[in-house]
């Protein structure tokens, strides 16, 4: 981004709103404060005219000329030039020289240029009317309060341009930071896009609105690289897994082919494809079966439903595999009465199924195997203790992606997905799978912490 495109920034933009915010709450507030302080010198100064007013009315008419006169003594710089004049306007005494100027009104203060003074300084003045005729002018000059106004609106205008250009300063640095923040998102998202998908965009130390929504993106970046790193991974293991069954498929074909002369031949070969293709089918629907759990669409029909009830439901469809297995299979409930989370039962059942379908295949002959519902002080769920192989610590995360078989489980039937399903209706339900030792054997858990 360019320095001419500054002004396109939000918070060069943001930082400006405020400046003018403030710039006429500062014009208001200078306004009054000059008006108020005018004010205040301009009411003295009328204040100190009506007293002397009154008292001069009150005084006696024969002694004005002497108090115009002495008046006029003291005040050798006419800062208050006061006169009497003659019923025709002609100057009689103080120190006020010429004839009576022009008197907008008498018996209140009014303003007006003194032009029979040197400098013509400006006045505030007021004028009474005497019996005999004449006319008494008292004024008071204002040039030292005009030059006091003009030095208060100069400071005011000083510090409005002072506090303007500081807000442009600061305004352009909060901009041009903006830029450089945007920049390096910018080419992080650029580079993403380029592939590189490990690239995450700055976090930058002031924990501010933008680094709380970059966090956001950076774990949105994080799902899709485990998402895409998962696609792969998927992709990889159906080339890998589903090329063995259709080697053999196409083989028994070939061999069929060649050297089958009878139908009872034939009809091997057929029977043997059909147990190879119904393991591809089963496969392949388990991997839809998984898309349609992630998609979130049967989230909609979730309702009531009772853990205690699922587990009895699972325990009560396997236990005839496991007597045949001679396996040892109970179910265990640690608090009574029904465990009722928001859910899809035919997919917690479905999730539970897998896992004890899992237990007995790995229990060993004669073995058992648990289904334990519990709660405790900061959830509930279900878990299935068998007395197996285990799994080792470093695959217990593994052992959830898709078509992945552990060392334990590498030579028994199965396509490596009962996890991982199980693992997609957990998230489903906000619920998790834990694994712990059992020594032997294992125990997963599907857990649903309190809300």
């Amino acid at each position: 981004m360019r320095l001419t495109e500054l002004h396109r920034t939000t918070g060069f933009r943001l930082a400006t709103l405020f400046l003018v915010l403030f710039g006429v709450i500062a014009i208001l507030l200078f306004g009054y404060l000059y008006r108020e302080i005018t004010g205040f010198e301009q009411e003295r100064i009328d204040d100190w005219l009506v007293r002397e007013h009154v008292e001069l009315i009150r005084e006696d008419p024969n002694e004005l000329v002497a108090r115009f006169q002495h008046q006029g003594l003291f005040d050798p710089r006419h800062q208050r030039p006061f006169a009497l004049f003659d019923s025709s306007g002609k100057h009689l005494a103080g120190g006020y020289p010429g004839e009576q100027p022009s008197i907008p009104a008498f018996d209140k203060p009014f303003s007006m240029r003194l032009a029979n003074l040197p400098g013509h300084p400006p006045g505030r003045c007021i004028a009474a009317r005497l019996s005999d005729g004449r006319v008494a002018l008292l004024c008071q000059n204002t040039r030292e309060l005009d030059h006091f106004d003009e030095e208060l609106l100069h400071a005011l205008l000083s510090t409005a341009m002072l506090t303007l250009a500081i807000g442009l300063i600061g305004a352009s640095l909060i901009g041009i930071s903006a830029m450089r923040r945007l920049d390096a998102v910018t080419a992080s998202i650029e580079e993403i896009v380029a592939g590189n998908l490990s690239r995450r965009l700055p976090v930058h130390s002031k924990r501010d609105d933008v680094d709380r929504l970059v966090g956001v993106v950076n774990g949105m970046l994080d799902e899709i690289e485990r998402l895409m790193h998962e696609v792969k991974g998927v992709c990889d293991a159906i080339a890998h897994d589903l090329r063995t069954p259709l080697t053999r498929m196409l083989g028994a074909l070939e061999r069929a082919q060649r050297r089958a002369k009878t139908e009872a031949e034939y009809r091997a070969a057929i029977d043997d494809t059909i147990v190879e293709t119904t393991g591809l089918l089963r496969t392949f629907n388990a991997l839809l079966r998984i898309s349609e759990i992630e998609s979130g669409v049967r989230r909609e029909g979730f309702t009531n439903v009772d853990l205690a009830a699922v587990a009895d439901d699972v325990f009560e469809l396997y236990e005839p595999t496991a007597e045949d297995k001679q396996i040892a299979f109970d179910v265990q409930r640690t608090s009574a009465g029904p465990l009722e989370i928001q859910g899809d039962p035919s997919l917690l059942f479905e999730a539970l199924a897998n896992l004890v379908e899992n237990a007995i295949k790995f229990a060993p002959h004669g073995g058992k195997v648990r289904l334990t519902v519990f709660r405790d002080r900061t959830g509930a769920g279900v878990s299935v203790s068998d007395d197996g192989p285990g799994i080792a610590p470093a695959e217990q995360q593994a052992v959830l992606r898709r078509f992945y078989r552990g060392e334990a489980s590498r030579h028994t039937p199965g396509s490596g997905l009962g996890l991982s399903l199980a693992l997609a209706v957990a998230g489903m339900h906000g619920m998790s799978i834990r694994f712990n030792d059992a020594t032997p054997g294992c125990e997963v858990m599907l857990y649903k912490p309190n809300e």
